[in-house]
């Protein structure tokens, strides 16, 4: 029953990171944004460089604060989930979403605990997942996981502490950002998206270099991360966006090809500058991640608990 239970946790802190990955592919500083009156003055971007148009929506999308978003991930043949909520990043990352799994063996998993979704709660400190009333009966009746960051770089490892990173420092603008730091940007042309006028963008990224150039992770915790994804057998990543007259990001998509299969995964942005007043659940309904490891015997920067960096299936 523990083994099985912490193996349940890490499959959690996998999803951790693809829905980080939905907001933020990389950690940065946003680099300037002076608020949500920058949007007007950046209308015409999408009619100059590809450059000057995607610093034009790095900043747009950076000063709206918060978006709704609605995305759906795939990692190889682990999972496929689709998710939906509310996100803000104006005052640190927090957000309310709702994941459900649609396949792989994460759903498999899901299922058998009595559930194919969760909700996840983002804070600045913490993220929380509620697993349901099956999973509450077989670990003391608490449904809620605090997954602390400061734990989370603990005993992640290198792709932990990348986490930690991206979770308190993400927001929408990562993926423009992924494609102004690729050196290799392309304007594709204009589309429609759900009956919006927008840029397509394109481009293609070093994994490991780009988390080297904007995250805040120490060298060290770098050579761990990139250690494990080669492991996973991610090289580079192919992103494209979609940006507004606004300059505001509408869609992004990326993929990536990984030894387990291909990481997927599709975002859409609507409804910028929306309320988001996530909390933190009950005490007493909450049990920490942290112990829940410790009282199994593992210890930070383990390889049971690297699989949390969603680089590697869990066993």
């Amino acid at each position: 029953m523990k083994s099985t239970m912490v193996r349940r946790v890490s499959v959690s802190i996998a999803l951790t990171t693809a829905l980080a990955g939905v907001a933020a592919c990389n950690s940065s500083d946003s680099g300037g944004s002076s608020g949500k009156g920058d949007k007007a003055g950046h209308k015409s971007a999408t009619r100059v460089s590809p450059i000057a148009a995607l610093r034009s929506a790095e900043k747009s999308t950076d000063g709206a604060d918060s978006a709704r978003i609605e995305s759906t991930t795939t990692l190889g043949t682990l999972m496929s989930m689709k998710s939906g909520g509310v996100m803000a990043w104006g005052d640190g990352f927090t957000g309310d979403m709702t994941i459900t799994y649609t396949g792989g063996t994460m759903a498999d998993t899901m299922r058998q605990m009595g559930s194919d979704s969760m909700e996840a709660r983002y804070l600045s400190d913490a993220y929380y997942a509620k697993m349901g009333d099956a999973y509450a009966r077989q670990v003391g009746g608490k449904h809620w996981i605090r997954y602390g960051y400061d734990d989370l770089a603990k005993f992640g490892g290198g792709s932990g502490a990348l986490l930690k990173d991206q979770m308190q420092n993400s927001s929408p603008n990562q993926s423009v950002k992924l494609l102004l730091a690729s050196g290799d940007v392309k304007k594709v042309g204009e589309e429609m998206v759900r009956g919006k006028r927008t840029t397509h963008y394109a481009g293609t990224v070093d994994v490991g270099d780009l988390a080297a150039r904007g995250s805040h992770l120490t060298t060290s915790q770098l050579s761990d991360m990139k250690k494990q994804f080669d492991q996973a057998g991610i090289s580079t990543e192919d992103v494209d966006i979609w940006v507004d007259s606004e300059d505001l990001l509408v869609k992004a998509v990326s993929k990536a090809a990984m030894a387990t299969g291909t990481m997927s995964s599709t975002t859409y942005y609507t409804d910028y500058g929306v309320k988001v007043s996530a909390t933190a659940p009950p005490a007493g309904d909450t049990m920490d991640f942290k112990d829940i490891l410790t009282k199994q015997g593992l210890t930070p920067g383990s390889g049971d608990t690297a699989s949390g960096s969603g680089t590697a299936s869990p066993s």
